[in-house]
């Protein structure tokens, strides 16, 4: 992907309290540990652009995807057991959307190619489980229940082999979405 099919602008803004108060860090970029900037944080305000924010650093843990907007009191409103410890900005794609999930580790079992936002994979393709994926163009969230529910994970492009060995064993992977320039 070139820069050119992309939007790279975005700014979040995180703070230590609740309702915009204490301490606080703008954020333009990745962040993997915002530790040294902030001692917790536990409102944000998403000026421009997409980001997922994470309760660990180095972009681990519960994924919290955050749109433009203000978030006075996202811990409550999440269910976040922690505050956010790392955030990635995820890049506006303006491209087509392609990506080809497999029933199991490895690229292996069904598979089937999605192009658009899928809201439930029993349903649509009678697939049980989606343990792989290869996302060949755009950036997806994918849902551990159907209908766009429960915890979430960012997908980028590139070869996911195996959800287990990314920390995420025993997740079912239900549904995906495409994140598209609408969240701006």
């Amino acid at each position: 992907m070139t820069n050119s099919g992309m939007n790279m602008k975005g700014k979040i803004i995180f703070y230590e309290d609740r309702n915009f108060q204490g301490r606080h860090y703008e954020c333009m970029s990745d962040c993997s540990d915002m530790s040294s900037y902030l001692s917790r944080c536990h409102s944000c305000r998403v000026e421009s652009g997409c980001f997922m924010v994470y309760d660990r650093p180095n972009y681990m843990g519960n994924q919290y995807f955050m749109r433009r907007g203000e978030y006075a009191d996202y811990m409550s409103m999440m269910g976040m057991r922690d505050s956010i410890r790392s955030c990635r900005m995820i890049p506006m794609h303006r491209g087509q959307f392609r990506m080809k999930i497999y029933e199991r580790e490895n690229f292996g079992g069904q598979s089937y190619e999605l192009m658009d936002d899928c809201d439930n994979i029993m349903d649509r393709y009678r697939m049980n489980d989606c343990q792989s994926c290869h996302v060949m163009d755009g950036h997806w969230l994918m849902y551990e229940q159907p209908h766009y529910r429960g915890r979430m994970m960012y997908m980028r492009p590139g070869e996911y082999r195996s959800f287990r060995d990314m920390g995420m064993s025993g997740m079912r992977w239900m549904s995906m979405r495409r994140i598209t320039d609408s969240c701006n």
